[in-house]
Order: structure tokens, then sequence, then C-alpha cells
């Protein structure tokens, strides 16, 4: 519950706006309770990075094991990654575009947990390109990230779900020029 709600709150001010005392009072906890489970405020911002990654894995990738690898899974990510986004999980957007754009100049731990994740989603998404028979199985993980990614700012700013189908249809064409 207190790390849900941290996920949520880092989506919307970032990590940096993410403190004990702030998340004791929406949860209407002690600073001293809050405190007791993190220790401090580093601790608290890896533990909501590290609940983001859960979160994640659970909305996208594990609905996604049933297809079989290749251009079957890589549609089912591509499609619950989308659906991920247009289904208002986070209460600011993508959790991981917002503290990617917070930390991507800030050499540290937070920037370092938060490559890591997105460097863990990537690998798959590679791994299922290879698989798939991909050429260039590092640039089509990276265009897939990319579609998507431009999605999700691009309806933060404008509120325009049609930016969903834009996407799709991109990624559609895009797994269509795989071979298998």
């Amino acid at each position: 519950m207190i790390l849900d709600r941290a996920v949520d709150l880092a989506s919307v001010e970032g990590l940096e706006g993410l403190t004990i005392g702030r998340l004791a009072a929406e949860l209407a906890m002690s600073k001293s309770g809050l405190f007791a489970h993190f220790g401090s405020k580093q601790e608290l911002q890896l533990a909501t990075i590290d609940a983001a990654a859960r979160r994640f894995s659970a909305a996208v990738i594990e609905p996604t094991l049933g297809a079989a690898d290749g251009v079957p899974r890589l549609r089912a990510m591509a499609d619950s990654y989308l659906a991920h986004l247009d289904g208002g999980t986070y209460s600011g957007g993508c959790f991981w575009a917002a503290t990617s754009a917070e930390y991507d100049d800030r050499p540290g731990p937070m920037r370092d947990a938060i490559a890591a994740a997105l460097d863990a989603w990537l690998s798959e998404l590679e791994r299922q390109a290879k698989i798939a028979g991909s050429a260039e199985p590092g640039r089509f993980a990276f265009e897939l990230y990319a579609i998507v990614m431009g999605a999700n700012s691009r309806f933060r700013l404008s509120g325009d779900r049609l930016v969903f189908d834009y996407a799709r249809a991109t990624t559609d064409r895009l797994l269509k020029g795989l071979p298998g």
C-alpha cells in the first residue's frame, strides 16, 4: 500500500518530490512510522523504483507470457504496453517517462536503478525481436519503445487518446516488417 501510493506520487511529482513527510500525510501515517519502513528518502526512492518495476512486470510482461516467443509475444507486449499507459495505471502518466526525464543527467543510485529497469525491458524486447528474426533487434526494441513513449508523451500533453491508436498502427507496421 505504501509503495503503491509512492509510485503514483512519483509519476506526478517525480522521485525528488516524494518525501517521507508527503507520503505519510497521503497515507495518514506518522512520519516516524513511515521512516521505520525505509530509513531514508533515498531508500524510499529506491524501493519506489523497485515497486514500479514490479507493477510494470505484472501489468505488461506477465500477461504476455502465454504468447509464443517472437512476433506473437512482441505483438502482445506492444498491446499490453499501450493498454498499460492508456488505462491510467499511474496518476501522472508513465512512471518511467517521468523518472527518466528527472534523472537522465543526474548520476547516482536513482539513475542507475531507473536505467537498469529500462535496460531490462529493452533487453527483453530485443531478445524477442531476435527470436522473430529481426536483422537489427536492438534497433527494433528502440523503435518499439520510442513509439510507445512518444504516444505517452503526446497523450499527457494533449489528452487525446487517438495517439494510442496511432501508436498501435505504427507498431503493427513495425511488426509486419519482421520475417517470423
